[in-house]
């Protein structure tokens, strides 16, 4: 037990709604664990105010972040700002210049929940999927030349360096390790792609021999994709690049209910920086102010960051209570069929716990 200090970022959109929801969860479950004492300070970065100085955050935010304990980001995205500046100017800013280099995405079935899958079940709707967060497919490098000309041309450069590719594959290792199953699947597209993909691979094949107790298997990212609907209980642990692993993951938390429950965290694994933890749903501008955006995929990442500071009971507890809610069905959120505004499913998680 102990008093850690958070950076509340909510961001844009229904970020605003679902962090304040979560920051009143983890206030109600600190009253409840002796010991237990968590302190936020709200940073107003985002579009609002992008569009009020043209930054998304100052110049010094990376230095302001690294005095805080985590972080419990809301969303990045805005229709009157540009994607990719409401995105690079923020979330990826933090994410790589504090090193997350590995993002954490858990997948499960919860009580009372139903999947679009017909054979889905909890036993099958298991899974932990590892994202190298750093480089690969987001790596930013790339340009555009000759601009408005008719020969303009854009380039992406997907970036696989030797040193990057070990240290998730590394990560996703020792992740599977911890999981009853011992398994992980290892995805490419090293057919198509034959320069960075095939390093992809080769790190991978030396990485393995250092942990024989783990099974393993190598799928192509477009078979992946066909997996996870036909055959969803042969995965247990997945291991992706930045790209494919953002489109699998948001894939398998639509088959395990609604992308509104699906937590994430970026994760700085030797604790040089703090890490940062977020829902995946996105800004969802067309429901923001209506008070009925789900905040349980904020509550499940707030159980992630409780989990990473070492507050395993107490991010057990989080998602127990999570699990009764969903279980009960009285207070289910719209996207998962029920009618529940965003206040409504808070109240339902603070009586659980």
């Amino acid at each position: 037990m102990g008093t850690y200090r958070i950076a509340a970022i909510p961001g844009d959109g229904i970020g605003k709604e679902v962090i304040a929801a979560g920051c009143r969860v983890l206030e109600h479950l600190a009253q409840q664990k002796n010991g237990l004492s968590i302190e936020f300070k709200t940073l107003p970065w985002g579009s609002d105010q992008y569009l009020e100085t043209g930054e998304m955050m100052p110049n010094d935010a990376l230095d302001t972040l690294r005095g805080f304990d985590a972080i419990f980001f809301g969303s990045a995205g805005d229709p009157r700002v540009p994607d990719h500046i409401s995105l690079w100017k923020l979330r990826l800013a933090i994410c790589q210049g504090l090193d997350q280099y590995a993002n954490i995405r858990p997948t499960k079935l919860l009580p009372g929940l139903s999947s679009p899958l017909k054979n889905g079940t909890s036993e099958t709707i298991d899974w932990f999927i590892v994202r190298e967060n750093s480089e690969g497919e987001y790596s930013g490098a790339g340009g555009r030349v000759h601009q408005d000309l008719s020969n303009e041309v854009g380039l992406d450069v997907s970036v696989i360096t030797r040193s990057g590719a070990e240290r998730i594959q590394r990560f996703a290792f020792d992740i599977a390790r911890s999981r009853p199953r011992k398994k992980l699947t290892f995805v490419t597209k090293s057919n198509a792609q034959r320069h960075a993909m095939v390093l992809w691979d080769e790190v991978f094949e030396k990485t393995s021999a250092d942990y024989p107790d783990i099974k393993t298997d190598r799928v192509l990212v477009d078979a992946m994709a066909a997996r996870f609907v036909t055959d969803p209980e042969s995965i247990d642990t997945v291991i992706a690049t930045n790209l494919h692993a953002d489109v699998l993951s948001d894939l398998a938390a639509a088959l395990s209910g609604s992308l509104g429950l699906a937590p994430t965290g970026n994760i700085n694994p030797e604790r040089e920086n703090p890490s940062m933890f977020e829902p995946i749903h996105g800004s969802a501008f067309d429901i923001m102010g209506h008070g009925t955006a789900n905040p349980l995929g904020s509550f499940w990442s707030a159980s992630l960051m409780l989990d990473h500071l070492g507050e395993h009971e107490a991010a057990t507890l989080l998602f127990r209570a999570i699990e009764t809610v969903t279980g009960d069905g009285s207070a289910l959120p719209r996207d998962l069929g029920g009618q529940a505004g965003t206040d409504e499913v808070t109240e339902a998680v603070c009586k659980a716990l």
